[in-house]
């Protein structure tokens, strides 16, 4: 017992190191990396990771959505209407719009998710779909044209500095700030008696139901979660864009945010999303594809990781070990075999003689 404590402990202060030093080194990387195109990629790779992690946590109570952009655009339409038609601060906007939206994702989830596993996929779909043509047909919303001109947050002072976000590493820090904030929170839900519960619903929901689980509640809670903070990115996206525009928030969002998660490892609930987001966010600016090609690309990287890693990205370490264990077993046997055999031939020449 104290053996296993001691490496249950080595374990949990080595997943801590590993967190400290990923955090120190995203929080030099606009020191690092000074070019603003790139920090607008890793921007960019920030909000598809928050989006992801939504999709993930939905997944871990067993159901999968198509319409994980809508409530990324009602956080966007919602912060910009709230500034720009109520004269509210951005920050004020960007809280009501997690509100607006985590009333309407009640609203949706108390319908949809009652209904089957297939049903629900198909509700999505419909859901985000009506979504874009509500944002795009109706003149308040700036039309299929959307709405340009959305102001910058409002300025923080502080005792050292003044944050009036006029350079893209602050828009980095206010990012990062939001996915640690989305990390912790769902860390917390994850490893409290509310993650235990939705891995249950997932793994037998009849079983969940017959002790007593009200899969309902604890499914629509993740639900409107996921919704929260995909709607705080999509405000953080309307306020650093400067402009939005109904199809930005079109079903193929939906797709990629899922592909994001299953790249990255949907049973890695937290770094699986992230990993996989900043891998398909970064990997076409490297590859220098056009949007006509990236689809193409992300589909056969999807195809290819489907294959050889059924786990995602980060089962890759696992797959190494194992395949590692395997080798080391097979050279073991040889050996031993080997060794069989040269006694075998060595009695047999005894007993000849």
């Amino acid at each position: 017992m104290p053996l296993l404590k001691r490496s249950i402990n080595v374990h949990f202060f080595t997943k801590i190191i590993c967190a400290l030093i990923l955090v120190v080194i995203l929080l030099l990387l606009p020191f690092i990396i000074r070019d603003p195109y790139w920090i607008h990629i890793f921007i960019s790779a920030g909000i598809n990771a928050i989006l992801a992690m939504g999709f993930v946590m939905l997944h871990s109570t067993g159901l999968v959505t198509l319409g994980a952009a809508a409530f990324w655009a009602t956080g966007a339409y919602a912060s910009t209407m709230l500034v720009i038609k109520a004269g509210l601060s951005v920050w004020i906007s960007i809280l009501l719009g997690g509100i607006i939206t985590a009333i309407i994702a009640t609203g949706i989830g108390a319908v949809t998710v009652r209904l089957s596993k297939v049903a629900f996929v198909f509700l999505t779909i419909v859901v985000g779909a009506i979504v874009v043509l509500i944002v795009g047909r109706i003149d308040y919303f700036g039309g299929w044209g959307g709405i340009v001109r959305i102001p910058r947050p409002n300025p923080i002072t502080l005792p050292v500095i003044t944050i009036d976000f006029s350079t893209k590493a602050q828009y980095y820090y206010f990012i990062l700030v939001i996915l640690i904030l989305n990390i912790v929170v769902f860390y917390a839900l994850y490893n409290s008696r509310i993650g235990r519960t939705w891995r249950a619903i997932k793994l037998n929901l009849r079983l969940a139901k017959t002790l007593g689980i009200n899969s309902f509640r604890y499914s629509l809670l993740a639900f409107v979660v996921a919704a929260i903070f995909a709607s705080f990115a999509g405000s953080f996206y309307a306020h650093y864009m400067h402009t939005i525009e109904p199809d930005t928030f079109g079903f193929h969002k939906s797709v990629y945010i899922q592909v994001y998660g299953i790249l990255g490892g949907m049973e890695y609930y937290i770094m699986g999303p992230v990993v996989g987001a900043i891998i398909m966010t970064i990997l076409p600016e490297i590859l220098r594809v056009t949007k006509e090609i990236e689809p193409i690309i992300t589909g056969a990287i999807l195809v290819i990781v489907v294959i050889l890693l059924p786990g995602g990205f980060l089962s890759l370490p696992q797959i190494v070990r194992a395949s590692t264990s395997v080798l080391k077993d097979n050279m073991l046997l040889t050996l031993l075999r080997n060794k069989v055999s040269s006694k075998e031939r060595v009695d047999h020449g005894d007993t000849g003689s």
